[in-house]
């Protein structure tokens, strides 16, 4: 019977991790989509870069930061319990993967290869587990004091903050660091605009994202025993609010509509297992609002060039989802209860310092050793010929 219960398990867990890895392939393609035609090539193969460097970094550094293990030992021992230590690290890498996949959206047209592949093995392997380790795992007793001063621990259960928040603001320190795509601005106003090149890429990505968000948060138990129906109907609940409420304050506009049920399902991950279902869903109504709402104030007020949105996407939505697990995952707003909203708001401030701190370390090491910027002929050339030397279309 034991074994049949791992098994299990371990089939649970590598289906969530498949699914988690097919959102990768979202990323890309939203990506693709979103960028100017002469960058396609350039986002395809950072994503898959990206999350091979990640793998590497995380097995052999980051995953024994964030939980004192590894894998240097003999495969007999490794295979205990039918492997399922092996596929909860596949699953969780699909998580940490996540942050050079969140961050490549916003520093898109402009970043050299290899060097944010540096960057990202940094951040996977250091910066991400560090944090990663505090919630998850208990590290440095930060939790137990939260719980102690509070009353309740910092709950985040499928990562609105250790994912998105943290992915998200490492993702705004790279964006400052890195500049504006050249021509985007000129005296304090945005002097050219660079639309998507392909409306149905940039879906296709949103559509695979959304699908695999269910593995991402339902298989967050990490067990058949604690599958919970609740967090499939929330994550239901608030990627329609998102996409609902984007439209409306989008107005119609096709990208917003389409980012609308991601910022909806970055914003429910943390209370997705004690929210009641329309608290839920005004978590992914505020998230689709407040996301149409400071990425245009981003782009034209704040000049801050982040091509993809991805810091009011995942940053501030994952902000909001945090706090917002400790609103309505209270009973008294029907939710199951065991979170607190100052618990929460120490929780996501303190992912927030260490994203900004880390992101601004990282990227301007190697900024400095390195440069992390195309020069202005290789940028207007395009990504695709001057790191690829082929363009998404060749003749």
């Amino acid at each position: 019977m034991e074994a049949l219960q791992s098994g299990a398990d371990v089939l649970f867990v590598l289906m969530g991790a498949i699914m988690v890895l097919a959102m990768h392939s979202g990323f890309a393609f939203l990506e693709v989509g979103t960028v100017r035609h002469k960058n396609q090539v350039n986002a395809l193969v950072k994503i898959i870069g990206d999350f091979s460097i990640s793998t590497i970094a995380y097995f052999f550094i980051g995953y024994g930061i964030a939980y004192g293990t590894g894998f240097l030992s003999p495969a007999s021992e490794l295979s205990v319990s039918n492997g399922y230590e092996l596929v909860k690290f596949f699953f969780l890498l699909t998580f940490a993967a996540a942050i050079p996949a969140i961050i490549s959206g916003g520093i898109a047209e402009r970043a050299r290869y290899y060097p944010q592949l540096l960057a990202s093995a940094l951040l996977v392997a250091l910066v991400y587990p560090f944090f990663e380790g505090i919630v998850w795992n208990g590290n440095f007793g930060i939790q137990e004091w939260i719980g102690a001063t509070f009353g309740h621990e910092f709950h985040d259960f499928a990562g609105s903050i250790v994912v998105h928040g943290v992915g998200g603001w490492i993702g705004l320190a790279a964006v400052l660091l890195l500049g504006a795509r050249a021509g985007r601005y000129r005296d304090g106003k945005i002097a050219q605009a660079f639309p998507p090149s392909s409306i149905p890429f940039l879906a296709l990505g949103a559509w695979i994202l959304t699908v695999g968000w269910f593995g991402f948060n339902v298989m967050s138990a990490q067990a058949v025993a604690g599958v919970s129906g609740l967090v499939a109907l929330n994550s239901l609940m608030a990627m329609v609010g998102g996409v609902l409420v984007a439209q409306l304050v989008g107005r119609n506009d096709p990208g917003f509509v389409h980012n609308g049920p991601l910022a909806g399902l970055v914003a429910v991950c943390a209370g997705s297992d004690v929210m009641h279902p329309v608290g839920a869903l005004i978590t992914g109504g505020v998230a689709g609002a407040l996301f149409v709402s400071t990425f245009t104030a981003a782009q034209n007020k704040w000049q801050i060039d982040d091509v993809l949105g991805v810091w009011p996407l995942h940053g501030l939505c994952g902000a909001w989802g945090g706090i917002a697990c400790g609103i309505f995952g209270l009973e008294a707003l029907g939710g199951m209860g065991g979170v607190g909203f100052m618990p929460q708001l120490v929780g996501t401030v303190m992912g927030i310092v260490i994203a900004l701190v880390g992101g601004f370390v990282v990227y301007g090491l190697v900024r400095t050793a390195v440069g992390i910027r195309l020069t202005e002929e290789e940028e207007y050339e395009g990504a695709d010929l001057s790191i690829h030397k082929i363009g998404a279309n060749p003749p």
